[in-house]
């Protein structure tokens, strides 16, 4: 585990944007003894939830969010190398995200973690339209599709791709899991949209991906199915 005063030096060095007192921070960890998906999660997930929580409370500026998530961002990228390897699981991932520098960081690490725990993992990153996840995934089929961070604005379109996602029924042992932004805020949000699956941080999203018994429910998959059949069978009354 990562010290308290370690998590304060990497968070104050980070608001400070200065890169080298972060990279020596993360270095001494790792000769400390601590692996690098230790890092991961319990260096730079918690001080970047941090970041995102002080920056929508408006205790710090723009900038230094921005030259924290670069730096982060900098580091994961070095890092990733350096995450173990478990033999291959024969599973796929797909992870998208908001169009956001703080949540495509978020997202890069979960894909990051998936590839080492064994999954072929596709890294879709943010700015892309529902159409671009549908097709892909239509390509790609995954075992597990993770959308991770959202803002309010952005849930009902999240809304919509699982919706659409349900309708087609195509991968009926596909499950999607949110995680990260409004998810992490707005309790049961997850249910609401029709997930299969939440999870709070890196960690927990490789947990519930893990997990075999936990399948998508199907009263959530068929609840838009039913309402259309109910649309279509209702008669039309001439005015």
């Amino acid at each position: 585990m990562v010290k308290e005063d370690v998590l304060a030096r990497y968070l104050e060095a980070l608001l400070q944007g200065d890169r080298k007192a972060c990279r020596s921070v993360v270095e001494e960890t790792l000769q400390s003894g601590v692996p690098a998906n230790s890092v991961y999660l319990h260096l730079i997930w918690p001080v970047m939830g941090e970041i995102e929580r002080l920056h929508r409370m408006d205790r710090i500026s723009a900038v230094q969010e921005h030259l924290a998530t670069r730096i982060n961002r900098t580091i994961v990228d070095q890092l990733q190398n350096k995450l173990p390897r478990r033999p291959a699981k024969h599973k796929k991932a797909a992870v998208c995200c908001a169009h956001d520098e703080i949540q495509e960081l978020g997202a890069q690490m979960i894909a990051d973690l998936f590839e080492s725990d064994g999954w072929h993992v596709r890294f879709l990153g943010g700015g892309l339209t529902n159409d671009d996840v549908f097709a892909f995934i239509n390509e790609y089929a995954p075992d597990v599709l993770v959308v991770y961070g959202t803002a309010p604005k952005q849930a009902p379109d999240v809304r919509r791709l699982i919706d659409r996602v349900r309708a087609v029924n195509a991968w009926p042992d596909m499950r999607i899991i949110v995680s990260g932004g409004l998810f992490n805020r707005a309790e049961g949000l997850w249910e609401e949209i029709g997930a299969d699956g939440f999870a709070a941080t890196a960690g927990d999203v490789l947990q519930v991906a893990a997990d075999d018994s936990q399948v998508a429910n199907p009263d959530r998959r068929t609840v838009n199915r039913r309402k259309r059949r109910q649309q279509i069978q209702e008669p039309v009354h001439a005015a």
